[in-house]
């Protein structure tokens, strides 16, 4: 069914920028992970001003430059601290300094963005928790899987409508392409720097299931992880599941690895599927395999019937205008504090519970 017909949905309107140019300034510093570029084009896109970069490499600093010529080069990130016009700082660094980098960006009085996954301890967590309870000031989490990802802000509103009910669960797939593997940063390998597969790609699932489910809490309940095809890198970690019961009743699941074989059109082909009382929800994000139409797509089934609403071009990504406001006005429209923690907690817990599964080595 088309849906425009019998459908119950009610578009949210686009979202515009929420502020004019020099309103709201940020910069960008520490290039290590590519979700950068897609940060500062959705805090740019929203109004924000991006006036510094900075990192210890001048190619990535060169190369960011490329599509962001606006971006003056910042000797050091003191220099960005330093800076009073800047309001917030983005932030990729490598995902065991990231917790170090956010701290600092606070202790300057400045909110801070950091790429997920936030953390990799619970001691930085404990960490991070004090300083923005102390000081008010913002630790947002790019959870790029959600927040930038029309099909997933679009189930969000049909669940906010009641579009199925109330959710009893949440399945999260995260399926990745690794690529050439010369391409990859030494730290990428390394699990006391990336955190752990769950620590790590799972992040985006954790916020997920927490963010459908309506829920504040939940249980590791069970986890595994393994190295099945990447002996080569003995720290590394290609697979990885876990089970969660949340303080609501509604549980869920995530797995995540590293398999998207070659012939995929894409880097994953990531889906969601949230059960509810009253229908379910698929999202199929990034390809409809075997179709040609891309990414976007929503599957609703309640008893209106079943529905096909193609995502793309419908809600945009009220996230970063929302970021940008609730850093100016101090309020939590956005995420969340607790809600972007919280998620980081079950990661690292997750991890921390993880049974290993790699087979032995013949």
């Amino acid at each position: 069914m088309p849906a425009s017909e019998g459908a119950t949905y009610a578009p949210v309107p686009m979202p515009q920028p929420v502020v004019g140019p020099g309103e709201f300034v940020f910069a960008a510093a520490y290039l290590d992970h590519g979700h950068i570029y897609a940060m500062s084009e959705g805090l740019i896109g929203a109004g924000a001003t991006l006036k510094w970069v900075y990192d210890r490499d001048p190619a990535k600093v060169e190369a960011f430059r490329t599509r962001f010529p606006q971006a003056q080069v910042a000797s050091s990130d003191a220099e960005i601290l330093a800076d009073p016009d800047v309001r917030l700082v983005a932030g990729a660094a490598v995902p065991s300094e990231r917790a170090d980098l956010g701290l600092r960006v606070i202790a300057a009085g400045k909110d801070y963005f950091t790429d997920k996954a936030p953390l990799t301890t619970l001691e930085q967590l404990d960490a991070v928790r004090e300083a923005t309870a102390r000081t008010g000031l913002k630790y947002a989490v790019y959870y790029s899987e959600r927040i930038h990802v029309e099909a997933a802000v679009l189930a969000g509103q049909l669940i906010e409508q009641g579009a199925i009910g109330k959710v009893l669960q949440v399945t999260c797939l995260g399926p990745h392409r690794i690529g050439d593997l010369e391409t990859r940063p030494n730290w990428f390998f390394e699990r006391d720097k990336f955190g752990g597969i769950l620590c790590d790609i799972g992040s985006h699932n954790f916020e997920q299931m927490l963010y459908f489910a309506g829920a504040r809490n939940a249980e590791v309940v069970s986890a595994s992880v393994a190295n099945h095809a990447h002996r080569d890198h003995p720290m590394f970690e290609d697979f990885g599941d876990a089970h969660i019961v949340m303080d609501n009743g509604a549980t869920g699941f995530v797995r995540v690895d590293w398999f998207t074989p070659s012939g995929l059109s894409t880097w994953g082909d990531g889906r969601t599927i949230i059960l509810g009382t009253e229908g379910y929800i698929e999202l199929r994000k990034y390809v409809n395999i075997a179709t040609g139409e891309g990414g976007g797509h929503v599957f609703l089934v309640n008893d209106d019937g079943e529905q096909h609403i193609e995502a793309t071009g419908r809600v945009g990504y009220p996230f970063f205008g929302a970021l940008i406001r609730d850093c100016l006005d101090r309020t939590e429209t956005a995420m969340i504090q607790e809600h972007a923690l919280k998620a980081a907690e079950l990661s690292v817990k997750a991890q921390l519970a993880a049974r290993d599964v790699s087979p032995a080595i013949r």
